[in-house]
């Protein structure tokens, strides 16, 4: 088994669906194609029994029941003997050559994970100029990049591990990250200083459905604060405590730097679009470096995010 493709869910089968179609249409098959449901009552099994029939791969249903954005990673994983598993969350969908364009890069610099980009793809929304520009910040990542090895990483969502090109750690991602996210960064990190290299894959495009619950200021802000906790976490994690205050120091000049001029515009309805946008993500990324402990984290995955949206 050289090859799979895991896919962590919970209650989007709508995007699920649209996920699976879009890894049906690849131009270079999965040996499976894992899907990890992670919502307690199994609500994706009977949408992937009814699309066994059109698959170009075995289908794999995993239940990991306990909600929580780690544990439905750890599940899949531990379901799959394949060397190389490509990750694609149930809110994206890949471009026909996106695996293709990942194995090729993994094989010419033989990197532990491969990235490729992100574009988001918003569909129909009432959301503001504002709100929509923030959106791109957060969930579209289109850096300039050379194809090849890079120092730093980037997110699950659109990456391709080797597991032959690098040592993961058991669980591969860190329990404590399942309600408030990070389960990447950390797992990123760890690869990295162990000596694992990171590569870039410009033609590996995905596309990331953002649906209109996540486009409202509220939402937008704990997402931005969460990526700005970031940093500080993982180097927490790591007891790099010189690298907490450095990152602390970030967060508060970017706070004040960024903060009142954020608020004041946004409330006025001052300057472009854009600019408001940009200075409200730097805001509340700069609060999140400063509040990095899990006490103030955004509960944006598991037992929360399960009791929130109950069926």
């Amino acid at each position: 088994m050289n090859l799979a493709v895991l896919i962590p869910t919970f209650r989007r089968n709508a995007g699920l669906e649209r996920a699976l179609n879009s890894v049906f249409a690849q131009e270079l098959h999965p040996d499976e194609i894992i899907i990890s449901d992670n919502s307690p009552e199994a609500g994706a099994r009977d949408l992937v029994d009814a699309m066994r029939l059109g698959a170009p791969c075995p289908l794999v249903y995993v239940h990991a029941s306990v909600p929580g954005v780690a544990n439905a990673r750890n599940a899949g994983f531990a379901a799959t003997k394949a060397q190389r598993i490509a990750q694609l969350d149930d809110d994206e969908s890949a471009a026909p050559d996106w695996l293709a364009s990942l194995v090729a890069m993994s094989d010419q610099t033989g990197a532990a994970v491969v990235f490729g980009p992100v574009r988001a793809a918003r569909g129909e929304s009432t959301a503001d100029a504002v709100a929509m520009a923030w959106a791109d910040r957060l969930y579209a990542r289109t850096p300039v990049l050379d194809d090849g090895l890079i120092d730093a990483p980037w997110g699950c969502g659109n990456s391709l591990i080797d597991r032959s090109a690098c040592a993961l750690p058991d669980p591969v991602f860190d329990l404590q990250t399942n309600d408030i996210g990070g389960e990447d960064d950390l797992l990123f990190a760890d690869i990295a200083r162990r000596g694992g290299r990171l590569a870039w894959a410009g033609d590996a495009l995905v596309y990331e459905h953002v649906d209109p619950a996540r486009l409202t200021r509220a939402a937008l802000f704990r997402r931005s604060f969460a990526f700005g906790q970031g940093p500080s976490q993982t180097a927490a994690d790591q007891k790099r405590w010189h690298g907490v205050a450095m990152w602390m120091a970030v967060g508060a000049l970017q706070a004040a730097a960024f903060g009142p001029a954020a608020c004041l515009m946004d409330a006025a309805g001052l300057g472009p679009s854009r600019l408001r946008a940009q200075l409200l993500d730097r805001a509340s990324q700069g609060v999140g470096k400063l509040a990095w402990l899990n006490r103030f984290a955004p509960r944006l995955y598991g037992a929360a995010l399960a009791k929130a949206d109950q069926p």
